[in-house]
C-alpha cells in the first residue's frame, strides 16, 4: 500500500476535530469550541490563515512566537525539499555534519558576547533543562533563581521554574533549589545570590506570559550581580530572540548586558521543523564536556537533525535578507502609536507594553459605575473570562487571531510573523477599535457572549467562580446569567 499524502488529507477534510477529540485531546477541543476557536486551516501563507470556505484570517498569534519569518515561507520551504532530495546523511551520530557547524558559526556571528559554544535541542524547554544542568556543573552549586510570572517551559526542571501556579499545580513535589524571586527585583537578587549557594539567575528579557517588561538597565545589573557573586546570568530568549523585538536578541537592546548562558528556539525554527540552540561561554562549556569520555555527557539523539539545521540557517538567511528585525520595529511601532491614541477614548485600555512584535494590551478596571459592575461580576466568575470578551469578536467578527497572555491574567498578547505590513497594522487596530466600542456598551452583545461561556464553564467545571467570597457579587452574578427568576425581569425592563 502506497502512501499518498494529499489523498489522505484530502479524504479526511473537515475530520480534524473528531480525531484530536477522539484520539488527542478532548477537554483541549472542549475548550477550542467554548471560545469560537474550533476552525480547521487549510491553507498557510506568511501573516494569513485559510479555511475550507476560503476565509482569510489575520494571525497576530504566529503560533507563540514561532513564525517570526511567516508561514510555509518560499525560500525555506525549498531549502527543507532540497535538502530531503539530497539524500544527505542525517543522524549518523557517530560524525560531524557540516550544517550544525555552519547554524553555530552563524549564531556567534550574530550573537557575540563571546558565548563561543552551541549545544542544539528540539525545543526552548530542553535548552532550559540544559541551562540548568550546566549552570550546576560549572558552578558547583545546587540552586537556581528565577522571576514570579516566569514561563521557562513544562518539562520537570523547567516546571519547577514556572511562575504560574496552574502548571504547576497537580504536579508535586516539585524538585528543590529553585527559588522564586519578584518581578524586576535586583535587591532580592542580590539578597539570594549573597546566600552563596545560587548556580544560576534565569530570566525572561520580557516574560512571554503577561508580556511584562523589566526597568531599563536592569537586565545589565543583574548580568554584573551573577558574576560578583559567582553565579551564572541565563537569558530565556525563547521566544524574544530571533528578531521578534526588534534587534536579534531583546537583550541587544539592554545595555551592557553580559549573559553566560542564551536559550534560543521558537523563531529559529522557520515555522517548520523543532530546534534551538543553548549558546555558552567557553568556561562554562569546558566544565561540562571536561574530558574525553564526557564528550557527549549531555545530549539527544535528534538535537541536530539534518531537516532542523537547514530550517535554521534558511530562517537566519529570510531574517537578513527580508530585514525583517527592522520590520518588527517599524510595526509594532505603528501598532503602538495607535493603541495609545485608543487609551483616552477606552476606560478597559491599561498599559501598553511592546517591544518590536512583542506587544501585551493590559486591560484595567474602569471608572465609571456601570463598567465598573460589569468588571466586577465577570471576575467574580473567572479571572479568565474578560480578555476573552476581545479575543472572540476579534475572531469571529473580524477573523483576526489574537491570544489571552496567560491564566487569570487581563493582558492580551500579539506575537504576529514579522513580516505584517501596515495595511495589518491597520486591519487590526480598526477591529480592535470596533471590538472595544462594543464591550464599552453594557449590556451589549459581547456581554452576552460572556454570559453563554460563563455559564458554559460553570456547567462543566471548566470555570472557578470565586461568587462565594461576596454575596452581592454572587447575586448580581447569578441574575445575569440566569440563574435566578429575577433575570428575566431585568432583561424586559431593557427592552
Amino acid at each position: 500500500m502506497s502512501f499518498d499524502l494529499a489523498q489522505l488529507q484530502a479524504t479526511h477534510r473537515g475530520a480534524a476535530q473528531s480525531l484530536h477529540r477522539d484520539h488527542v485531546n478532548p477537554k483541549w477541543m472542549q475548550a477550542l469550541k467554548l471560545i469560537g476557536f474550533d476552525h480547521e486551516y487549510v491553507r498557510a501563507e506568511s501573516q494569513y490563515l485559510w479555511d475550507a470556505k476560503g476565509n482569510r484570517y489575520l494571525d497576530m498569534i504566529g503560533g507563540y512566537a514561532v513564525c517570526n519569518v511567516g508561514r510555509n515561507h518560499p525560500v525555506i520551504r525549498k531549502a527543507l525539499t532540497d535538502f530531503l532530495a539530497s539524500q544527505t546523511p542525517s543522524m549518523v551520530q557517530f560524525d560531524a555534519s557540516i550544517l550544525p557547524g555552519l547554524l553555530a558559526r552563524q549564531l556567534k556571528g550574530r550573537v557575540g558576547k563571546d558565548l563561543d559554544r552551541v549545544f542544539f535541542t528540539n525545543s526552548g524547554t530542553e535548552g532550559i533543562e540544559a541551562a540548568i544542568k550546566f549552570s550546576r556543573c560549572a558552578t558547583g552549586r545546587p540552586t537556581m533563581l528565577y522571576e514570579k510570572g516566569a514561563f521557562h517551559g513544562l518539562s520537570t526542571g523547567a516546571l519547577a521554574m514556572n511562575g504560574c501556579e496552574s502548571f504547576r499545580s497537580g504536579f508535586e513535589p516539585h524538585p528543590k533549589d529553585f527559588r522564586a524571586l519578584p518581578f524586576n527585583d535586583l535587591v532580592s537578587l542580590e539578597r539570594e545570590l549573597a546566600r552563596g549557594d545560587v548556580a544560576g539567575f534565569v530570566v525572561e528579557p520580557i516574560q512571554g506570559k503577561g508580556v511584562n517588561v523589566h526597568s531599563y538597565g536592569f537586565l545589565a545589573e543583574a548580568s554584573a550581580l551573577c558574576h560578583r557573586h559567582g553565579a551564572l546570568f541565563v537569558v530565556d530568549e525563547v521566544q524574544t530572540g530571533v528578531g521578534r523585538t526588534g534587534s536579534f536578541l531583546a537583550i541587544d537592546q539592554e545595555g551592557a548586558v553580559e549573559p553566560d548562558i542564551v536559550v534560543l528556539s521558537k523563531g529559529l525554527s522557520g515555522g517548520y521543523v523543532p530546534v534551538g540552540a543553548v549558546m555558552t561561554k567557553t568556561t562554562v562549556w569546558d566544565k561540562v564536556f571536561s574530558r574525553l569520555d564526557r564528550a557527549i555527557v549531555h545530549s539527544s539523539t535528534f538535537h541536530m537533525s539534518g531537516l532542523a539545521m537547514v530550517a535554521g540557517l534558511a530562517t537566519l538567511s529570510v531574517l537578513e535578507d527580508e530585514r525583517l528585525a527592522e520590520n518588527a520595529t517599524q510595526m509594532g511601532a505603528l501598532l503602538r502609536n495607535g493603541l495609545e491614541a485608543m487609551k483616552p477614548r477606552f476606560e478597559f485600555i491599561g498599559a501598553i507594553r511592546q517591544r518590536g512584535l512583542m506587544i501585551g494590551i493590559e486591560f484595567a478596571k474602569p471608572s465609571s459605575l456601570t463598567l465598573r459592575m460589569a468588571w466586577r461580576m465577570i471576575h467574580a466568575l473567572d479571572d479568565n473570562l474578560f480578555t476573552q470578551a476581545v479575543t472572540i469578536p476579534l475572531m469571529q467578527d473580524h477573523r483576526i487571531l489574537s491570544q489571552v497572555a496567560g491564566h487569570a491574567i487581563p493582558v492580551l498578547k500579539l506575537t504576529p510573523p514579522l513580516t505584517i505590513s501596515s495595511d495589518d497594522v491597520t486591519d487590526f487596530l480598526g477591529a480592535f477599535e470596533k471590538t472595544m466600542i462594543g464591550i464599552h456598551r453594557f449590556p451589549g452583545p459581547a456581554w452576552d457572549a460572556l454570559r453563554r461561556i460563563a455559564m458554559n464553564s460553570l456547567r462543566t467545571n471548566h470555570a472557578a467562580p470565586k461568587i462565594a467570597q461576596e454575596l452581592d457579587v454572587h447575586q448580581a452574578a447569578a441574575e445575569w446569567l440566569g440563574e435566578s427568576d429575577t433575570t428575566d425581569q431585568r432583561t424586559d425592563s431593557r427592552k
